[in-house]
């Protein structure tokens, strides 16, 4: 493997779910585990086979129907634990893994564990050397490393190289450090042991993200030496989640000038397809305006950003959409957006205005723009057919008030008043109430009862305003 290469370890099926809500049957982690395919990750945590039947059965048909990637079992430093692993990723052949972890911080080793650094640094020799009878690859990992004792720490790692690791990986476990610090760690640590430096084992790093730190504490890491990055789709996992494969991926190959000569095999236009898959599968939604995979990722709404757009993507937006698996860039209409915005969109749904007529349809649209979150295309034809026929108005509609509900008869009471003619210069108010099917239909037929006339309805829609 190329030296800076960057192995991108995928643990949404094991530490995603460890999210509160977002367990998932073996048909969803199966569907999740081949879209992780496409995307090329390099290793697929698949989950704790020892934990549950349906984590063994989980890993265990990940490793026997999923190709490309190497299949991961997760196993604490317990013969029983690395038995059910080695049971669990044997389908996979050589492209088994079994991940090996063990507390050594101070706070677990007192508090949890209740061993002394002497018999930690047993447990962990003994458990990667079980390990290594039954797979070629293992992974250890020093739980809570951030907060443990760096000398100690060297020490545990040097002694599960010795016992066969050929992968150790640093967990932030509770999103305890930060970039600067936890690059000196990473750095610190490869060039304290011979086999990270000749290639012969590598340092992984696996960052939670409780102070919001976990992918730049991560790129910190890399900086200094680490070649595996564990990280979630979506950022899901344990309490505030762990570093987002989205991320880490884009940020790598957006900012090159910054990791040159660093690569990762992941395949970036399936990653909003795996983000949308990962969410309906887990339920858990993504934030709108999450990087890379959120809905406003790509979206601009500031009409001097949207001008930029227009012109040159690159004013405004640092990465292709379609780079990632979105379409288009986005340029939502809304009271923040631009003449040159609205008069593109217009364009764009066929109609051929002057400059003078977009200037008066674009007054209007600042108007409808205050009142609602989104101006739609629809709400642009209607702009438009009121500017080019220029209808006078009839009637004003005042005041409406409806009542609706499960034990309620659906009322609207309405107050219009009729605009002033040439004729006359007088305005009468009407307000009549009327009741229906529902508070739409009762609000049509007051107004057919107050201007005498029988109106239809064309369209109907529910959005935000």
């Amino acid at each position: 493997m190329k030296k800076n290469r960057i192995i991108i370890f995928d643990t949404t099926l094991r530490d995603g779910e460890q999210c509160p809500g977002a367990s998932m049957t073996l048909r969803e982690k199966l569907e999740i585990a081949r879209q992780l395919a496409r995307l090329k990750v390099d290793v697929i945590e698949g989950g704790f086979p020892v934990i549950s039947e349906g984590d063994f059965t989980a890993v265990n048909t990940i490793a026997r129907e999923i190709k490309g990637p190497t299949v991961a079992g997760l196993a604490r430093c317990v013969p029983k634990d690395i038995e059910a692993a080695g049971k669990a990723v044997a389908p996979a052949g050589k492209k088994a893994r079994i991940h090996v972890f063990l507390a050594t911080s101070k706070l677990h080793r007192e508090f949890k564990l209740g061993k002394a650094q002497s018999q930690i640094i047993k447990l962990a020799v003994d458990g990667v050397k079980r390990a290594r009878k039954l797979v070629a690859d293992v992974e250890f990992s020093p739980e809570d490393a951030s907060r443990t004792e760096p000398d100690f720490l060297i020490e545990v790692c040097q002694a599960a190289v010795d016992a066969g690791a050929t992968t150790v990986n640093i967990p932030d476990t509770v999103g305890w450090a930060v970039p600067g610090q936890f690059g000196e760690l990473i750095g610190h640590l490869h060039d304290s042991v011979p086999e990270f430096q000749s290639g012969k084992a590598i340092i992984s790093v696996h960052c939670h993200n409780d102070l919001g730190l976990a992918v730049a504490n991560s790129l910190a890491a890399v900086e200094a030496g680490a070649r595996q990055i564990e990280c979630t789709v979506n950022g899901i996992g344990e309490r505030a989640g762990n570093a987002a494969l989205e991320e880490i991926v884009m940020a790598i190959k957006t900012r090159n000038d910054v990791y040159s000569g660093y690569t990762c095999g992941v395949a970036t236009r399936q990653i909003v397809k795996a983000s949308k898959l990962v969410a309906r599968m887990s339920g858990l939604p993504v934030q709108r305006s999450k990087a890379i995979v959120g809905e406003n990722a790509f979206a601009h709404s500031s009409g001097i950003h949207q001008d930029g757009i227009i012109k040159k993507r690159e004013t405004y937006e640092i990465m292709d959409p379609q780079d990632v698996g979105w379409g288009q860039t986005e340029l939502p209409l809304t009271k923040h957006s631009g003449r040159a915005a609205m008069a593109m969109r217009l364009r764009h749904l066929g109609f051929k205005l002057t400059d003078e007529e977009i200037a008066n349809v674009f007054s209007r649209f600042k108007e409808v723009g205050d009142k609602k979150k989104f101006v739609y295309d629809d709400d642009l034809g209607a702009l438009v057919d009121g500017q080019m026929t220029k209808v006078p108005e009839t009637w004003v509609m005042e005041y409406i008030n409806v009542t609706s509900g499960n034990h309620t008869v659906p009322t609207a009471t309405v107050r219009l008043k009729t605009a002033a003619t040439g004729r006359s210069k007088k305005e009468t108010v009407l307000e009549d109430a009327g009741v229906g099917d529902g508070p739409v239909d009762a609000a049509l037929k007051a107004i057919d009862r107050l201007t005498e006339t029988r109106g239809s309805l064309k369209d109907y829609s529910i959005r935000a305003v």
